[in-house]
């Protein structure tokens, strides 16, 4: 028979034989291949067992992140990919603060004043309403640097266009200089905002390059009116000069070397720079209508001081480009309108029969800088 004595002492001289078999069953609870280096590193020093545990908890922690982020991975995969990608993105916006590498830029103006959602054709105008304001759109022509011809560039619409926008605005903005050296810095942004970067007749080099030329040749035009007798018209040409040429064996296709904003649009722009979460930007890259709304909802909140309410004939003018009726309309504008709030569950945006109530929030529900100097006023009913 083992004396008492014997028993008391483990084999690692930290305590008890009840002692020892506690600490073989944290033992047998640690798997990772360098916390079992660290268990080894420490046997037979002092406090081996305490220290022991420390690992095991430390072995259960990362044992309950996989299990979450089993969880997560189990959830998401009954999602459609969209829905996948605005998941992904909410968990990383909410647990990563957005900082200056997320933000991208755009104009306010250009927040306002949506492009064509598809293909206009051939037509030389888009005219939009906002409120009481509005938006017309002008087509233009380009220098083609192949044939010498000038020749027209019809109008920038869809999701591209607008991230070609903001892409230049965001470089303008960071660099503080109106001219921006385009072929050094697109297909890194196309990179950035999920596209492949793919060459050819189809591919989304030409595609981008078609939006930035469409661009660059037109001109916006826009009208304020008050509503009481006075009203201003605003040109505003974004762009004052696009240089093109054609490389040697490029099979026609013509890159843009770099663009130039309009001094005056560029001074505006470096005053009303409105900040984009490029992480949501990129969420919802493949929808110009959401893009927009990402865009309205960010300028709306960070001037609001009282509750806004807005019909459905007021979204309409507004978002509903594409849909001849307002039913149609209001389907299409609550199913975008969920999915930014998959992404920002805490936009204080509500739809009803009437319309839209846009409550005053601070920045955390858009999780972008707040606009210095204003503090917000209490909520008053709309």
């Amino acid at each position: 028979m083992v004396p008492s004595s014997w028993r008391r002492i483990g084999a690692d001289g930290t305590g008890s034989g009840s002692r020892l078999l506690g600490i073989e069953d944290t033992l047998a609870g640690i798997r990772d291949a360098d916390l079992l280096a660290e268990v080894e590193a420490a046997r037979g020093g002092f406090l081996f067992a305490t220290i022991a545990e420390t690992i095991l908890h430390r072995q259960r922690a990362r044992d309950a992140e996989a299990a979450a982020r089993g969880a997560v991975a189990g959830r998401r995969q009954a999602m459609a990919r969209d829905q996948r990608r605005r998941d992904a993105v909410r968990e990383v916006i909410e647990n990563e603060p957005t900082g200056p590498e997320n933000l991208q830029h755009i104009h306010s103006v250009l927040a306002l004043c949506g492009l064509p959602y598809r293909d206009p054709g051939d037509a030389r105008e888009f005219f939009r309403e906002y409120g009481k304001n509005s938006l017309s759109l002008l087509a233009g022509r380009l220098k083609n640097p192949a044939t010498g011809e000038m020749e027209f560039q019809g109008l920038p619409y869809g999701p591209k266009a607008r991230l070609v926008l903001l892409h230049l605005c965001t470089e303008a903005v960071r660099q503080r200089s109106p001219t921006i050296a385009v072929a050094d810095s697109l297909s890194g942004f196309m990179k950035e905002m999920g596209f492949a970067v793919t060459g050819g007749e189809r591919g989304t080099i030409r595609q981008f390059k078609e939006q930035l030329a469409r661009l660059a040749a037109c001109t916006l035009q826009i009208g304020l009116w008050d509503g009481a007798g006075s009203a201003s018209t605003l040109n505003v040409p974004p762009f004052r000069q696009l240089d093109l040429w054609l490389p040697q064996g490029a099979d026609g296709v013509v890159w843009q070397k770099s663009v130039q904003f309009h001094q005056d649009f560029y001074d505006n722009l470096i005053q009303h720079a409105l900040p984009v979460d490029i992480r949501a930007a990129r969420a919802f890259s493949g929808s110009a209508r959401k893009l927009d709304l990402l865009f309205w909802v960010g300028y709306r909140l960070r001037a609001l001081q009282r509750p806004l309410r807005l019909t459905w004939d007021n979204l309409h003018r507004q978002f509903g480009a594409d849909n001849a009726s307002i039913r149609s309309f209001r389907q299409a504008f609550k199913a975008d309108l969920a999915h930014l709030q998959e992404v920002f569950p805490k936009l204080p945006i509500r739809l009803d029969d009437n319309g839209m109530l846009l409550q005053p929030a601070d920045a955390g529900a858009l999780l972008i800088p707040p606009r210095a100097g204003k503090p917000a006023r209490k909520a008053v009913a709309a």
